[in-house]
C-alpha cells in the first residue's frame, strides 16, 4: 500500500469509529485539523503514533475526535464550537485553528502543533509563560524567508524576480509579506505578491505567470497546502521553479522546500497533550520552537524544468527526490 493510501486509511478509520468511542467514559481529544486528510493526514498520523508511544491507546484509555476544516477559516470556528459543546478534555490544532479554539473557550486546554507567532497572535502572554489555556509549538516563519530566497538564488543565480503567492486570510500573511520583501531587498530581488483568499482564486492568480517571474514562492499554510497539487500543476506547466515551507509540497511535485519538520512538530504536540492529560496546566507548559528543519529537493522536477541543482545545494539537502 502506498504511503498516501495508508495515511488516508488510518485517518478514515479514526473518523469512522468516532461516534462509538464518544459514548465511552474516556478522556476525549478534539483534533481540529486545519487542512484535509490528504494535506494533513501524515501529520495527524504522526501525532497519533507518538501519543500511542506515550501509553495512550485509542479506544482503551483515550478517544480522539477528528474534524477537518480543509483550509476554511470560517469552518474552523464552527468545528471548534462543536468541541466546546461536546466538552472535550483538550483541543489539538494548528494555524488558525488555534485562534478559533481560543475564541471558543477560555477553559478547555488547547495545544497548537504549529503557529507562526503566538504572542503577536494573542494566544499566549509569552513563550516561557503562556499564562492561559493555550500552549504549543511556534514555527517562526519570519526567520526563514531569507534562507528560502537564498536557496532560490543558489539554484537560479540569475533570478531577479520572484512571485509570492499569499493567502491574505491567514493571520500571519502580513508578517510573511514583510519578511519576504525584506529578504528580497537584501538580495536585490524584485517581489510581486499575488493575493488569494479562497481556493477558487488560485487559478486566476497564477494565470499569465509565465514570462513575468523567475520563481514562485508559496506561503505554505492550510489553504495552499490543501490545494498544493493545483498550485504545483499550474507552476510546472508554466515552467516556473517553486519553493515552499514544508516537504509535502515537494512530494506533490514542487521543486524545493525548506522549513520546520511538521512531522516532528505534530509528534511533539502529542507530548504536550500527554502532559495535559496527566494534569499539567497549559499555562505551565512553555511554548517550544522547532528543533528539526528539512531541506527537500526534487531532482525529478528540476529535470522537467530544465534546471541543474548545484552540488552545494544537494550536499545540504536532507532528502533528494529522484
Amino acid at each position: 500500500m502506498r504511503r498516501r493510501e495508508f495515511v488516508l486509511a488510518v485517518a478514515c478509520s479514526f473518523a469512522a469509529a468516532a461516534s462509538v468511542r464518544s459514548q465511552q467514559n474516556l478522556p476525549v481529544i478534539g483534533f481540529l485539523v486545519a487542512g484535509t486528510q490528504a494535506s494533513h493526514g501524515a501529520w495527524v498520523t504522526a501525532f497519533a503514533q507518538r501519543l500511542s508511544e506515550l501509553g495512550w491507546t485509542e479506544g482503551r484509555n483515550v478517544n480522539i475526535e477528528y474534524r477537518w476544516a480543509a483550509g476554511n477559516t470560517s469552518k474552523m470556528a464552527t468545528l471548534a464550537a462543536e468541541f466546546v459543546q461536546q466538552k472535550v478534555d483538550v483541543i489539538v490544532t494548528s494555524a488558525y485553528g488555534a485562534v478559533a479554539a481560543k475564541q471558543a473557550t477560555s477553559t478547555i486546554p488547547i495545544v497548537f502543533a504549529a503557529y507562526a507567532d503566538p504572542v503577536a497572535g494573542n494566544l499566549v502572554q509569552s513563550l516561557a509563560r503562556p499564562g492561559g489555556n493555550v500552549t504549543g509549538l511556534t514555527v517562526q516563519p519570519g526567520d526563514l524567508n531569507s534562507k528560502r530566497l537564498e536557496l532560490l538564488r543558489d539554484i537560479i543565480p540569475t533570478a531577479r524576480r520572484v512571485t509570492a503567492l499569499i493567502n491574505t486570510n491567514n493571520l500571519s500573511a502580513s508578517e510573511e509579506v514583510i519578511g519576504i520583501r525584506t529578504a528580497a531587498a537584501s538580495l536585490h530581488i524584485e517581489v510581486e505578491v499575488l493575493e488569494i483568499r479562497t481556493a477558487d482564486e488560485i487559478e486566476l492568480a497564477l494565470a499569465g505567470i509565465k514570462g513575468r517571474t523567475d520563481a514562485l514562492y508559496v506561503f505554505s499554510e492550510p489553504l495552499t497546502n490543501a490545494n498544493r497539487y493545483q498550485i504545483i500543476k499550474l507552476a510546472n506547466a508554466a515552467r516556473i521553479p517553486t519553493i515552499f515551507g514544508f516537504r509535502e509540497f515537494v512530494d506533490a511535485g514542487g521543486l524545493v522546500s525548506y522549513g520546520p519538520s511538521f512531522i516532528d512538530l505534530f509528534r511533539r504536540a502529542a507530548e504536550f497533550t500527554d502532559k495535559i492529560l496527566h494534569g499539567t496546566k497549559p499555562a505551565d507548559i512553555p511554548v517550544q520552537q522547532p528543533v528539526k528543519f528539512d531541506l527537500i529537493v526534487s531532482l525529478k522536477t528540476a529535470k522537467a524544468l530544465g534546471l541543474r541543482i548545484p552540488e552545494m545545494v544537494l550536499a545540504r539537502a536532507d532528502e533528494v527526490i529522484e
